[in-house]
């Protein structure tokens, strides 16, 4: 398995990227660089590439309601170039919440939205005359719908790869089944092994069955906290909070898709405890309503037999990259943490 951690830089982007190289030296292979309603991904990314040498640099994730298939494509690229061919592009449909709350572009379609901004981005990579005429995107724009002036045209520089991997962060079953049929990685959210093939298997088998043979076999990215140690076990509480907020606060009442994912991993009071509490503002109260089970069964805490267990149902699960979490209070503290983790991870 592969190692891979998300950017954390709340003490501060340039110093998180300093330590970058320590993480690097450490094992590290692949850094996912979120956007949210944050600063842009963009930016920052390229800011890591002209940093380190080795470490795969992956968006995790930028929406795909927020550029268009054209600069999404030319952005990975773009990204491609300065990284001497380091770039995965992670896309995600996100939610409502974000995309008309914070973008007011509306949530519409995302499933035949994806496939069409995957079509699009592979022919700008080509270097083909883009030609696209979809439900959801029609390139170059039709005459009756604009000034009549546009037409075909691809992309000025020769890309350093023309198939630039793109990794999909998606939990609903329709979803997972495009994923596995056309991307070259899968991002889920709170993976639970021991429940993954009851909910996604399905999904899973069907879309492999329809993979096209030039697709490498599906790089599954599972994203779990990471502590090893003895008497480490409560830190799993510290990922309470995130859990609530996705639980209960990302969506309202029948509109959330992490709530439907505790439904169908059989938290279904549990999940329905969680937002109400979330929704009526009792944020506090949510959190200490997750449970511990499941807090336990998507981390990697705990004392180093248990960890190499926990990894050894990750990979069991079809886990072929771990995007840690590191629980350590420094830079040296992580680093030994990654260090452990691929250790563990090479002998499962």
């Amino acid at each position: 398995m592969r190692i891979g951690m998300p950017l954390n830089y709340s003490g501060g982007f340039k110093e998180t990227v300093d330590d970058l190289a320590t993480y690097e030296k450490a094992g590290l292979d692949v850094v996912y660089v979120p956007e949210a309603y944050s600063f842009d991904a963009v930016s920052q990314m390229g800011f890591i590439a002209a940093k380190t040498e080795r470490l795969e640099i992956a968006s995790g994730i930028l929406q795909i309601y927020t550029r268009t298939p054209t600069l999404t494509a030319m952005t990975a690229a773009g990204l491609d170039f300065v990284s001497d061919g380091r770039f995965t592009l992670g896309i995600g449909a996100s939610g409502p919440q974000v995309i008309e709350g914070f973008h007011g572009v509306p949530y519409h379609a995302p499933l035949g939205r994806t496939r069409e901004i995957v079509e699009i981005c592979r022919q700008v990579w080509r270097r083909e005359k883009v030609e696209h005429s979809g439900k959801h995107y029609n390139i170059p724009l039709p005459a009756d719908q604009g000034t009549g002036l546009g037409k075909p045209l691809k992309l000025i520089n020769h890309p350093v790869r023309e198939r630039i991997p793109i990794l999909i962060a998606a939990i609903g079953p329709k979803n997972v089944e495009m994923v596995a049929e056309i991307a070259e990685g899968w991002e889920p959210i709170f993976f639970l092994p021991e429940r993954a093939g009851d909910v996604w298997g399905e999904p899973l088998a069907k879309g492999k069955a329809k993979r096209d043979a030039s697709l490498p076999p599906l790089d599954v990215v599972a994203q779990a906290p990471l502590a090893i140690g003895e008497g480490l076990e409560d830190l799993v509480d510290f990922v309470r909070p995130m859990v609530a907020l996705y639980v209960g606060g990302m969506g309202a009442k029948g509109k959330n898709f992490y709530n439907n994912l505790a439904r169908r991993y059989g938290y279904e009071a549990e999940a329905e405890e969680i937002q109400d509490l979330y929704l009526e503002g009792k944020k506090d109260e949510a959190a200490a309503a997750v449970p511990r089970e499941l807090l336990e069964k998507i981390s990697l805490i705990g004392t180093e037999s248990h960890v190499k267990e926990r990894l050894a149902a990750m990979k069991e699960a079809g886990v072929t990259t771990l995007n840690v979490t590191p629980f350590a209070q420094d830079a040296p503290g992580r680093a030994k943490l990654i260090e452990q983790v691929k250790t563990l991870a090479q002998d499962v």
